[in-house]
Formats: structure tokens, C-alpha cells, sequence
């Protein structure tokens, strides 16, 4: 039993220090570019916090609308550390979602974060697909302006807009830099592309069908 107990605690602080987006250690890391006289934590360099200045968490513009004449109609503007270097360590990130009438933001995951969505405006059909071990269950809703809807961690998911007006959507999420993975441009868009046996035995089609998909997200990129 003291054996279990050590092997149990000793498993939990494992994993503990694998944990995504730790706290930070200090009050503020603003990321850097420039090493010089920085130090590393969590994927960026750290500003001299005496350095800081209140640009450095300042991120202007959320409010305003993006083109969305595209392939799939919506566009994201991303507020991640990339875009906010005061973001860095603090574990969260802000994005804006722009749909034009039936625009799509296709399935999708965040390979590092929980997504919280709230629409703005217009009317949204929203969902995510549960995982292989619930069956793939789809759940969805329809959103209207402020109703707010969660995407569970790495889950698929994806915002239609069924409204006949532009619409708008704020999410918030879990990680300073929480990724995408855009499924069909990840499966049929592949750099190099994946062997077509493999993807005609996955997706139970022909191999003219593969070659007419991959052709379509090699045009758009």
C-alpha cells in the first residue's frame, strides 16, 4: 500500500509538470524576439519586467469586422500571444469570428485549449463531436446573440452562420497560443500530401475522388 501511495503521488507530480500553459512564476513575461537579456519560459522569451511598458498588453481593433469573402466565407482574427506579447504565461487568448451569410468556420481543433464561444451577432449553428469512446456524438445548438457555448478541450468542432446577415462571434480560450487544426486541410492538404491508399481506404471512396478534394485545398492555400 505505501508503495501504491508513493508510485500515486509520484505519477501526480509527473504529470503535473506536464501540465498545458503552467502558472507563471513571477508577475508579468511579456515575450520578446530579441534573447538579449531575456529568459526562456513556456516557448518565449521574457521582457525585463522593469522594461514593460502598457503597449506591451494592449491589443487594438477586435471591433472591427474582417473581410470575409473567402473560400468558406468567415474569417478569425486571433488575439494570442503572437499578437499580445503580455498574453505570455497567463494561459488565455481572444479571438474574433467573422461569418458572411452561410459562412462556415469548418471543423476544427485546438490542440491546446478549451474554447468558450459567445455570439455577437446574428444567428450561429454551433457543435463539436464527441470523441471514438462516446460514440462520435454530435451536439449542437443554434446561438443568438449572447448565448454562450463551450467547445471541450481537442474536441472537433465548427460555427455556421444560418442567418441571412453577417454575423459575429467572441471566443475565449484556455492557452496564450491554443493552435488549429483545420481537419479537411490537414487530411487533403498535407505538405507533402498523404499516400491516397491511405486516404481512400479511410474514407471508403476512389482514388479520383482524393485527387479531386486534395486539388481543391492545394488551389485555396
Amino acid at each position: 500500500m505505501k508503495l501504491f501511495v508513493a508510485l500515486l503521488v509520484s505519477a501526480l507530480a509527473i504529470s503535473s509538470s506536464f501540465a498545458f500553459d503552467p502558472s507563471q512564476l513571477q508577475d508579468i513575461c511579456v515575450a520578446v524576439d530579441e534573447p538579449k537579456n531575456a529568459v526562456f519560459v513556456n516557448g518565449k522569451f521574457c521582457k525585463n519586467p522593469n522594461l514593460t511598458v502598457a503597449d506591451d498588453f494592449l491589443f487594438r481593433g477586435i471591433n472591427i469586422p474582417r473581410d470575409t469573402n473567402n473560400s468558406v466565407g468567415s474569417i478569425v482574427t486571433m488575439v494570442a500571444v503572437d499578437q499580445l506579447p503580455g498574453l505570455n504565461t497567463l494561459g488565455i487568448s481572444l479571438a474574433r469570428i467573422d461569418y458572411a451569410p452561410s459562412g462556415l468556420n469548418p471543423p476544427h481543433i485546438h490542440p491546446r485549449a478549451t474554447e468558450v464561444i459567445m455570439c455577437v451577432q446574428g444567428e450561429l449553428y454551433v457543435g463539436f463531436v464527441l470523441s471514438n469512446q462516446l460514440g462520435n456524438r454530435l451536439v449542437t445548438r443554434i446561438l443568438k446573440p449572447g448565448d454562450v457555448f463551450v467547445f471541450p478541450f481537442a474536441m472537433i468542432h465548427f460555427q455556421l452562420n444560418i442567418g441571412k446577415t453577417a454575423a459575429v462571434a467572441i471566443s475565449s480560450l484556455s492557452s496564450q497560443n491554443p493552435g488549429v487544426i483545420t481537419i479537411a486541410n490537414a487530411v487533403f492538404g498535407s505538405k507533402p500530401l498523404i499516400d491516397p491508399k491511405v486516404l481512400t481506404k479511410a474514407f471508403q471512396v476512389d482514388k479520383k475522388t482524393i485527387d479531386y478534394l486534395e486539388s481543391q485545398f492545394i488551389s485555396i492555400k
